[in-house]
């Protein structure tokens, strides 16, 4: 593959409420002959989530039979749920009645992730919405007493919790599984989740875990670029779409390979891409530019979230800027750990420094996204700063900033390394190039935002494969 032809450059530096989370291809019925009880799905994100959390499941889906059209997810202002509880759930309604509409099923199969399964189990109280829903997954949220809206239930609960050593919850009368080993986020984002989902809807286990390659080199990258936590359109945006120098992260070319004007839905492509090149999808306003880079992807994907703010706001904003250097924000789908007494630690290096350690990486910190900046502007890295010494927005669950100086100018002028090893994988590293945008020019009057998202798993387990019955050796 692609991506690994370019690890010895790396190694050397070691609308509103309702968003629609599909862009569909057409059903062929052939597709999904082979598995009577194959229904369409649609996954509800949890706090501060989007349909991110369901990108790589959905392709593991897609690649085990099901069609484009039978993948979705329903996107909502989680932070402000509380207030507008009965719009969101009527959104819900909404959409699955259209997806019913659309694909001619009975019922949908409903997944729930964190708050998700508070909208969830809500929604399921509604004996005439129940009636809609087939299977329920419940994936690391809320408990129940009973089966939610009397409705087959599968619950799964992460081993590592907020509360070190507190009590995993249970639904009574649904199948509840623990996941060894895995957090919060995994739960909904991990192989051995998607093995337990599959053969919960389909009675049978997936062919394969993996996410796995279209039949040819073609692919299509289609999705959202949403105002975030909110989930709404980024409307008056242009998103643009280069092809890269895998070496450099640098532009081939001048100009973008395709452009999409935003409107409220937020929804841009498909583009036709190809598997396994290396893409920037930009943002870009008036006043700035909001660069995004994905590791290659071998399978068509539907589900990129290109998560903004407005132009000098959001979290990024809180960071250190200067027009000399440049800052990441570095995502991913699966906690980063950095405190684990077995050895079973992940390596996220930048420019050839590890960021990952004990203080901004507990297990219990759920840490899914890092804040890369020079905090002090001294043009000095510094891993030990204590996190109080960071705005503390930077720092709740989920979230960690890190003392890193990285030069930057506009035009880039340099290659920016990422290179994670991640645990458990057998030390399957992978990573990125990104060029070093100044993060604002020498007036202060636009400015270059970087976001990185990583793949959440490497394929593959060494001599291992999993099944519905856990994880199996070969001799």
């Amino acid at each position: 593959m692609k991506k690994l032809a370019y690890c010895s450059i790396i190694t050397l530096l070691v609308l509103t409420v309702i968003g629609l989370g599909f862009l569909s291809t057409s059903a062929n019925a052939a597709d999904h002959k082979h598995l009577a009880n194959m229904r369409p799905m649609i996954f509800v994100h949890g706090f501060t989530g989007s349909a991110q959390q369901f990108e790589w499941q959905a392709m593991r889906f897609a690649g085990n039979g099901y069609p484009q059209n039978y993948l979705n997810a329903f996107e909502y202002d989680s932070p402000n749920y509380a207030a507008t509880a009965p719009a969101v759930l009527a959104a819900l309604d909404a959409q699955i009645d259209a997806i019913l509409l659309e694909t001619g099923a009975d019922k949908v199969d409903l997944l729930g992730h964190s708050l998700g399964t508070f909208v969830s189990q809500s929604y399921l109280s509604n004996p005439a919405r129940a009636a809609k829903v087939a299977h329920y997954v419940n994936l690391d949220g809320r408990a129940a007493t009973s089966l939610p809206g009397g409705v087959p239930t599968l619950a799964l609960w992460a081993e590592f919790r907020f509360v070190p050593g507190s009590p995993i919850p249970t639904i009574v009368g649904a199948e509840n599984y623990v996941l060894p080993k895995q957090g919060h986020n995994e739960t909904a984002t991990s192989p051995e989740s998607f093995a337990l989902m599959f053969k919960f809807f389909t009675g049978q286990d997936p062919k394969s875990t993996s996410v796995l390659p279209d039949r040819d080199n073609r692919i299509n990258l289609a999705g959202r670029a949403v105002l975030f936590p909110q989930n709404v359109g980024a409307a008056g945006a242009t998103v643009e779409i280069y092809e890269l120098n895998g070496e450099t992260g640098a532009r081939k070319h001048r100009r973008p390979e395709a452009t999409y004007p935003i409107d409220a839905t937020g929804n841009f492509g498909p583009f036709k891409a190809r598997a396994d090149d290396y893409y920037e999808i930009n943002i870009a306003r008036p006043g700035g530019n909001h660069h995004f880079y994905i590791e290659p992807r071998i399978r068509s994907d539907y589900f990129l979230r290109l998560n903004t703010s407005p132009v000098g706001g959001g979290l990024g904003a809180l960071m250190t800027r200067n027009p000399d250097q440049t800052n990441l924000i570095i995502t991913r789908n699966r906690e980063w750990r950095g405190d684990q007494n077995d050895g079973l630690n992940d390596v996220l290096a930048i420019d050839g420094i590890n960021v990952v350690n004990a203080v901004n990486a507990y297990a219990s910190h759920m840490l899914v996204a890092y804040f890369i900046y020079d905090l002090a502007s001294d043009h000095v890295t510094n891993l030990t700063r204590p996190v109080t010494d960071f705005p503390a927005l930077l720092n709740t669950t989920f979230l960690s900033a890190v003392d890193v100086y990285l030069p930057g100018t506009t035009p880039p002028n340099a290659t920016i390394a990422i290179v994670e090893i991640p645990r458990g994988d057998c030390g399957a590293m992978h990573g990125i190039n990104v060029p070093n945008w100044a993060i604002i020019n020498a007036g202060n009057t636009f400015s270059e935002s970087i976001s990185v998202q990583l793949d959440d798993y490497i394929e593959g387990r060494c001599d291992e494969t999993w099944d519905s019955h856990g994880w199996h050796g070969h001799d």
